[in-house]
């Protein structure tokens, strides 16, 4: 079978003896059709293209998530002019088969509730955006690796609770999976990316991507949310800090049902 192009004044029908007949505006077929009489495509079947600003939800993971919340907090302050009560940066886990446990997925802890380790998860920051800008949050993912590959953290954080994944509408075959690798070439060109099929491994320079559809966003702990950094020193200012009481009133970060970190008490005592 001659395969065929669609144009806008006429109609490709499949005809007998594995030809295409396409037949244009007040011209008959020369043989029967498949979908006998259809002489048009009705206007309401077409499907509509995607608006530049509808939003969708991503998440990205590169070690540690409170450097990267940090990172995409600003980013959407930078870029999208958004307000604290507009930011939608939230730390959560994702990127495992097992999915939920219990209809939780939680941080470590003594008493091993849905470790989210465990349930082949990691670490993560989700976003809200508008589909027009994933390319310049792209971007900023990829500023947070140096110029071999590593994440900030790379020496310190290893293991498959830290790689490096990125999940975004439709998977690696999606237009958002051509805009990540060309945000990588503008920045250095420094990273490898492969297709997530869950649980997968910590491999430095490679990010897995993933289609969200198929591993979704588990939000984390409240007190995980807008916390200093993972570095010596990596103190951020209280107006940072603060934000997660500001989300807390607004109704976005509903308590996790999950046991605090490792001690009961929160890392670090936090």
């Amino acid at each position: 079978m001659r395969s065929c192009s669609l144009v806008a004044v006429a109609l490709i029908l499949l005809a007998e003896g594995g030809e295409c007949v396409v037949i244009g505006a007040g011209r008959r077929a020369s043989r029967r059709a498949v979908l006998a009489g259809a002489l048009a495509i009705p206007a309401s079947a077409r499907a509509a293209p995607p608006s530049p600003d509808e939003l969708i939800d991503v998440y990205f993971g590169c070690g540690c998530f409170w450097h990267v919340q940090h990172e995409f907090v600003e980013a959407e302050r930078r870029i999208l002019g958004r307000a604290d009560d507009e930011l939608t940066a939230f730390v959560g886990y994702a990127g495992g088969r097992a999915g939920a446990r219990d209809g939780k997925v939680c941080y470590h802890n003594a008493v091993q509730v849905s470790d989210y380790g465990s349930l082949g998860h990691a670490e993560v920051v989700s976003l809200h955006i508008p589909r027009s800008s994933f390319g310049q949050f792209a971007v900023e993912y990829c500023k947070l690796f140096d110029k071999n590959g590593y994440r900030p953290d790379q020496l310190g954080d290893r293991g498959s609770e830290y790689r490096n994944l990125v999940a975004v509408p439709g998977g690696p075959n999606s237009d958002f999976a051509k805009e990540l690798v060309k945000a990588s070439f503008q920045t250095g060109d420094k990273l490898d990316f492969a297709a997530g099929k869950g649980d997968d491994g910590d491999v430095r320079g490679l990010v897995w991507v993933m289609d969200i559809k198929d591993f979704p966003f588990y939000l984390g702990e409240r007190y995980h949310q807008y916390h200093d950094g993972f570095a010596w020193g990596e103190d951020y200012p209280s107006s940072y800090n603060s934000l997660a009481g500001k989300q807390i009133k607004l109704g976005r970060l509903p308590d996790s049902g999950c046991p605090n970190g490792l001690m009961g008490i929160g890392v670090a005592g936090l």
